[in-house]
């Protein structure tokens, strides 16, 4: 499939469109195909070795280190956490599996631990047996946005021997190329872009013309937390849910990776289980729409929802990735062979706006290659 420079260059363009309107500080985008870069452009403020907070893309990762361990036999998705990690199992949470955290089905999607907390063993730990549950386990889909990832970041400690943020390097980004991404220490932090936030709130009539109620329920991705990953320390911890730091170009290599991989950082039948294979079809708890979630990645799907779930309208069913707050784009389509890489620092408040920029970036990014 011959790349279309044409449609290359609309997504470029869409990219750099609210960066040279003054709407946001810096971006970077990146598509890649074959393995190979088929463009990487940086505006605004930033340089192309400029690297971004990607947040919940981070997650990708983090998984791509549980899944060499599963491939080993070292972890077993459908055994409890307290297997591997006895503290875990308190307050209800003894039977809660190690799938059911990866699925976002664990029941403790709100449960605190602040960031430098959780960069050591005990921290975690500590926090575990305080944790208690908001619904009964495999029951219900809401969206752990740090608290499972904590969770997996000690299980990989726990099997392995290593600080986690040291096996993601070693048996994910160190063999497929790429630059450590995730604990990064301070005096290592200069080419990070500050997040800063941008525009206005949306109002409550917008709101409801585009999901249907007046207010979207308050979650811990507020402004103040994004801001908090401004903080040296909060990068250096290494949030396993969120606190991965990269440019665009390494997200869409990685993606390529996982479309290309020759079996030296994943076994086939893990990559292809992850890859394919949706575990979770229960609504979200918000929105209804199906989660369509594998060990560790979102499935598009060709249920009309691509675009709810960050893939915008012109990926095939069998894309996958993971996007992060604030627009961070990360996914790869293997019906195409097309990855993108789309990373801001500037954090916007219309809460419309936002996904709406991201949808069309993938949907023309999608299509950069002929049917």
């Amino acid at each position: 499939m011959p790349i279309i420079q044409d449609k290359v260059d609309a997504l470029v363009a869409r990219a750099r469109r609210e960066v040279d309107a003054g709407f946001l500080p810096s971006a970077q985008v990146a598509l890649a195909y074959e393995g190979e870069l088929v463009a990487f452009e940086t505006f605004g403020a930033a340089t192309p070795d400029t690297r971004y907070a990607v947040f919940s893309c981070t997650k990708a990762f983090v998984a791509g280190a549980v899944w060499p361990l599963i491939g080993d036999g070292l972890v077993d998705v459908s055994l409890p956490v307290a297997a591997y990690v006895p503290e875990f199992a308190t307050n209800g949470k003894e039977s809660i599996t190690v799938e059911q955290v990866m699925l976002h089905t664990s029941g403790f999607p709100h449960a605190p631990l602040p960031p430098v907390e959780g960069a050591t063993s005990a921290g975690r730990t500590a926090r575990f047996a305080h944790w208690r549950l908001s619904w009964e386990p495999g029951t219900s889909y809401e969206y752990h946005a740090t608290s499972a990832h904590w969770v997996l970041a000690e299980i990989i400690e726990r099997v392995t021997g290593r600080d986690f943020r040291d096996v993601v390097a070693e048996r994910v980004t160190e063999p497929a190329g790429l630059p450590h991404m995730l604990g990064i220490p301070p005096d290592e932090q200069g080419d990070i872009a500050t997040l800063v936030t941008v525009g206005e709130e949306a109002t409550p009539e917008e709101v409801q013309a585009a999901f249907g109620v007046p207010a979207l329920p308050v979650t811990e991705v507020t402004p103040e937390a994004i801001l908090g990953f401004n903080s040296p320390a909060v990068r250096a911890a290494g949030v396993p849910g969120g606190g991965g730091v990269m440019r665009a170009c390494d997200l869409a290599l990685f993606y390529q990776r996982l479309l290309h991989d020759d079996g030296s950082i994943w076994k086939p039948d893990v990559l292809a289980d992850v890859t394919t294979n949706v575990r979770n079809t229960l609504p979200e708890r918000f929105s209804g729409v199906p989660a369509n979630r594998s060990l560790g990645l979102v499935l598009a799907g060709g249920d009309g929802y691509s675009h709810v779930r960050g893939f915008g309208r012109t990926v095939s069913p069998r894309a996958f990735g993971h996007n992060g707050a604030g627009g961070q784009l990360a996914w790869a389509d293997p019906a195409t062979g097309l990855s993108l890489g789309y990373c801001t620092n500037g954090y916007d408040l219309h809460v419309v706006r936002q996904p709406r920029r991201g949808s069309a970036i993938s949907s023309l990014a999608a299509v950069c290659t002929t049917p």
